[in-house]
């Protein structure tokens, strides 16, 4: 299913991103106390993807050992996306694949140490630069809300949102966008959900209210789709909708605001209108 995206020109590459399909923006996230691994399945419940290089991060960022090509090109743009700082802190290793018969296009999941990441990147689609823009893009909205001070891993029974290893903290940012978005639903997906067809169900009673039908698939995908938008479409207008709401809840979050005009500058995104 195509995204509900305004379609945008990135003045680099002059090329619509509203062409995109999303297959699998894959989120098997877990910030040390977060998803670990859960939610790793695409949208179209397509096989992970084999990693077969690894990397070490060090604290500049840089990689050991080096590395070449389609590998050095996707942690280059990553660190676009995140910032050399953030990478050097927070992530601690660097896997590649390649596998085209795999519809997942990257994941992050925990690291040794339960407070970082381990990022891993399906070069079989690097060669898409607007979709392994937004790729990373949703990639990094998981590592920034589902961090140490995010959670609790040593709960067991969640009163917040279950986050794969451990409970979401009362004010961590992703339960409020849970309790604000989330929380009105009757019919919505488990809280750990990863099934597609649930997800799609979900999603075909709602539509209005995702940027994506992978965002209905659980509120951190919800969470990481709508951020992805956030950044890539125009400011959102005056309309009421339940999207323009959730647009404004990152208005609200100078971290996230933030984050959007540093990625927007970075890659150079102007729009124009679409019919």
């Amino acid at each position: 299913m195509r995204p509900r995206w305004i379609a945008l020109l990135s003045a680099s590459t002059a090329v619509l991103l509203g062409v995109l399909t999303w297959v699998a923006i894959g989120a098997g996230v877990g910030a040390g106390n977060a998803l670990a691994g859960a939610g790793r399945e695409s949208i179209e419940a397509s096989p992970e993807f084999t990693t077969t290089d690894v990397f070490t991060v060090t604290s500049d960022a840089t990689l050991t050992p080096t590395p070449d090509g389609r590998s050095s090109r996707v942690w280059s743009e990553l660190l676009r996306v995140t910032t050399p700082e953030f990478a050097a802190s927070m992530i601690t290793g660097y896997e590649t694949g390649d596998d085209p018969d795999s519809d997942m296009l990257a994941y992050v999941a925990s690291a040794d140490d339960p407070t970082k990441w381990v990022f891993a990147a399906n070069l079989a689609y690097a060669d898409d630069r607007d979709l392994l823009m937004t790729t990373l893009i949703h990639e990094y909205a998981h590592m920034l809300s589902l961090g140490a001070d995010d959670t609790d891993p040593s709960a067991v029974e969640c009163a917040t949102e279950w986050a794969g290893a451990g409970c979401l903290l009362p004010g961590s940012d992703l339960q409020r966008f849970a309790d604000r978005f989330w929380a009105g639903y009757a019919d919505a997906p488990a809280r750990d959900n990863v099934d597609a067809d649930v997800a799609w169900e979900f999603y075909q009673a709602h539509e209005d209210d995702f940027v994506s039908d992978y965002a209905a698939t659980n509120v951190s995908e919800d969470f990481a789709e709508t951020f992805t938008a956030y950044v890539v479409e125009p400011d959102a207008d005056a309309t009421d909708s339940v999207i323009t709401r959730k647009f404004a809840f990152f208005d609200a979050v100078p971290e996230y605001a933030d984050a959007r005009d540093r990625i927007r500058a970075e890659y150079d995104l102007v729009w124009r209108n679409v019919p």
